[in-house]
């Protein structure tokens, strides 16, 4: 992961704990792709993609949330839930990052299950 990366990461989970989500896994890796962070909710498992862009030129961070890194954040999501005996509610959302100062836009739900 590059530098920019990481720090928008980090801003992201800085920005959720405000927010009162508890960071539980960092940078989850399967052979599927990666879960950028996985929080809960209270008794909700988040399953959190972060996306920064420096603008919102060409439909800004959330345009790069396509139907091919949607099935790849569910196929890695369902590994990650291999590990519990019954299945937790889950929710995928999005932490999108733009321009200087950044902006931060939470969105919940940005995948359908």
């Amino acid at each position: 992961m590059n530098n920019k990366g990481a720090a928008a990461e980090l801003l992201a989970a800085n920005y959720l704990i405000t927010q009162g989500l508890e960071i539980i896994v960092r940078n989850y890796h399967t052979r599927f792709g990666e879960i950028d962070l996985i929080a809960k909710d209270k008794s909700t498992l988040v399953f959190v993609e972060v996306r920064s862009r420096s603008t919102n030129a060409f439909g800004g961070a959330a345009a790069s949330i396509t139907k091919a890194k949607s099935a790849k954040l569910w196929k890695t999501a369902q590994i990650y839930l291999t590990q519990f005996p019954s299945l937790p509610v889950c929710r995928f959302d999005a932490v999108l990052i733009t321009g200087q100062p950044p902006q931060i836009e939470w969105l919940r739900h940005i995948i359908e299950a």
